[in-house]
């Protein structure tokens, strides 16, 4: 009797684990199967929640058929602890894996309502925006320059809601007083700035921030990350440049990132400026004059005259050797790489084209064709002006 009671109890434990693995699979499967949503919503995460305030969330939202088998899998995936705050784009049927792989690996918000301020070379420009998650499309609700235009009537409005999201955008080649300039002008930032950061220190870029932060904060995030670029790209630099510190490489890509807007260009510009470094020949660079005339303080608005050109000044590589004493302007991740990694030329020279983009010469004699070429092009568009 013992015997056949030991044999029914091994049985009922054999179904029990055949069930409980059975469950354990179908759970699984539904956890990483499509989910039900018919069209994408904004999942919004708020500071200091969890995941099952999330999952009633996510169920309230039809996005979710089980609160306790997403959970389960966040924790079973060991994902809960790493839950982020913020606004999160969840496609339609997103699984419910997907769903908490969005919302706990970056942390980066990905939906609704985002200010940017946008540091550009002449102003600052507030722009908001909203995305449709359906569309997966940002639709701008409105723009204006804070230092010249006055706010939209809906801008406090708009300023007020509580998941409003904030980011600030460096464009290359602006100057570090330019962006202590137009950090004054945000309004959802705080604190006063002692010093303007050294020239070529920002790293242009796109940064998230939050309400409140302050300035001299941001600008110590800013310089943390061109710093990191530069400990990235320079000890893969090509060999034999003459650039002995990475110091010279900020200045030498500063004065590549004012010299062209094209960006396949950087490369070959770079190549010119090296070439001629290292048969000693000056750089011989408008922007670097026209940087020792403003100081970075403002955009010259106008050609150079002939007696700046040949006033000498500490930037002024037209009448000094070599570089100039520092940056001329914030340069960004890809001309800093075409300085250290430059295109392999013989060009010494290169004039507009008329195109937006550069005509590239070997000797004197090309260049002055080239030169030449571009002045009737600057003719015939003076006259197609008048």
């Amino acid at each position: 009797m013992w015997r056949n009671i030991a044999s029914n109890a091994l049985t009922l434990f054999i179904v029990i684990l055949l069930l409980a693995g059975g469950v354990a699979i179908w759970a699984k499967s539904q956890y990483s199967a499509p989910g039900p949503l018919d069209q994408a919503i904004c999942l919004r995460v708020e500071s200091g929640s969890n995941m099952r305030r999330v999952a009633d969330k996510l169920v309230d939202q039809g996005a979710i058929a089980s609160r306790a088998i997403f959970r389960a899998g966040a924790e079973y995936s060991e994902k809960s602890a790493e839950l982020k705050a913020g606004n999160f784009r969840i496609p339609e049927r997103a699984s419910m894996e997907q769903i908490v792989q969005a919302i706990t690996s970056s942390g980066r918000s990905s939906c609704g309502t985002e200010l940017n301020f946008r540091i550009g070379i002449a102003s600052a420009q507030v722009e908001i925006r909203r995305l449709d998650p359906v569309a997966n499309r940002y639709d701008e609700i409105l723009s204006f320059a804070p230092a010249s235009d006055p706010a939209p009537a809906q801008y406090s409005d708009i300023a007020a809601l509580p998941d409003l999201r904030y980011r600030v955008v460096l464009a290359e080649g602006v100057t570090s007083w330019q962006v202590v300039e137009e950090l004054k002008q945000a309004d959802f930032l705080s604190g006063d700035i002692a010093d303007i950061p050294a020239e070529g220190s920002l790293a242009p870029d796109s940064y998230e921030v939050t309400r409140g932060m302050d300035r001299t904060a941001l600008l110590t995030r800013m310089q943390e990350r061109q710093q990191k670029i530069l400990n990235e790209l320079w000890p893969d630099r090509a060999e034999g440049l003459p650039l002995d510190t990475p110091q010279e490489a900020l200045i030498l890509a500063s004065i590549v990132e004012k010299e062209t807007a094209v960006p396949q260009e950087r490369p070959k510009v770079a190549s010119v400026f090296i070439n001629r470094l290292e048969q000693g020949i000056r750089l011989q660079t408008d922007p670097t004059v026209i940087y020792g005339i403003t100081d970075g303080r403002e955009t010259l608005g106008r050609g150079l005259r002939q007696s700046e050109l040949r006033r000498e000044t500490p930037y002024n590589t037209y009448v000094i050797d070599g570089l100039p004493p520092t940056p001329i302007a914030n340069p960004g991740r890809a001309s800093i790489a075409a300085v250290l990694n430059p295109a392999d030329t013989d060009y010494l020279y290169f004039v507009a084209d008329g195109t937006g983009g550069h005509a590239f010469s070997e000797t004197l004699a090309e260049h002055n064709e080239n030169v030449a070429r571009w002045r009737r092009i600057e003719a015939e568009q003076d006259q197609a002006d008048q």
